[in-house]
């Protein structure tokens, strides 16, 4: 493929990645200034390579970006570009530390980190997993699984009788409530609120955290979960939209 086929293909996918809705064969062609021949052989070889799906009706859709993995690892790379933009607008709202967290083998990784342009005093280390039961992020993942899979975790983390029945109370709580507020989070004197970001088919695969220092958290908890919880709303909607789901 010549540098100019290259050029065209990055601008077809930067076009879809900022239009999120179905496109018809016609509309990318126009929009890139082709001729429909070159503009079915563009999307065919996206469709081909997983970047693009071809949907019933015949429209095309982007369901993931450059970067994302397929196969059995998670494709976080579309929903991280997706969350992002949500979660640097939650961080001025709230004038506390974003990140986008998931859940991998009972730890919680956090994917990016978005610090406020205010006096930070909370910068979370986010290249160290975190037990999830011990963050905010972890529980409102842990409140996405069954019961079973519950129990699963607390044997698989080694927790005593007390330890198991209060990650289980604090998840009855987020199931309850749609969100955590953590007041005890794993660093000394910091404090977090999260809420689970879903996939197309309902399942939580994510979650939005802000977090910051305990006193200054807490004297503004309404304020941060309201933000946390529109932020993982915003970012929902965008994923139904392009209907991706993890593999």
């Amino acid at each position: 493929m010549s540098g100019r086929g290259v050029e065209r293909i990055l601008d077809l996918i930067e076009w879809f990645a900022a239009h999120p809705e179905p496109a018809t064969l016609a509309r990318v062609a126009k929009v890139l200034d082709l001729p429909k021949s070159s503009a079915l052989v563009m999307l065919r070889t996206l469709v081909d390579r997983g970047y693009v799906q071809k949907l019933e009706a015949g429209d095309y859709m982007l369901v993931r970006l450059p970067g994302d993995i397929s196969g059995r690892s998670k494709p976080w790379g579309a929903m991280l570009a997706l969350a992002t933009p949500h979660l640097q607008a939650a961080v001025a709202a709230s004038e506390e530390s974003g990140f986008v967290a998931v859940l991998e083998g009972g730890q919680v990784r956090y994917l990016n980190k978005v610090l406020p342009a205010r006096e930070i005093r909370y910068d979370r280390d986010i290249s160290r997993t975190r037990p999830a039961h011990r963050v905010a992020s972890g529980i409102v993942l842990l409140a996405a699984q069954s019961d079973a899979e519950l129990d699963a975790y607390c044997a698989e983390a080694g927790l005593g009788e007390a330890e198991a029945a209060e990650v289980r109370r604090v998840v009855a709580v987020a199931r309850q409530d749609g969100f955590y507020v953590n007041l005890k989070g794993v660093v000394e004197g910091a404090a977090g609120v999260a809420a689970p970001i879903l996939d197309a088919s309902g399942r939580a695969i994510a979650a939005i955290n802000i977090s910051g220092p305990q006193a200054r958290i807490a004297a503004n908890s309404d304020r941060a979960t309201q933000v946390v919880l529109e932020t993982a709303r915003a970012v929902t909607e965008d994923i139904g939209r392009r209907a991706f789901r993890t593999m």
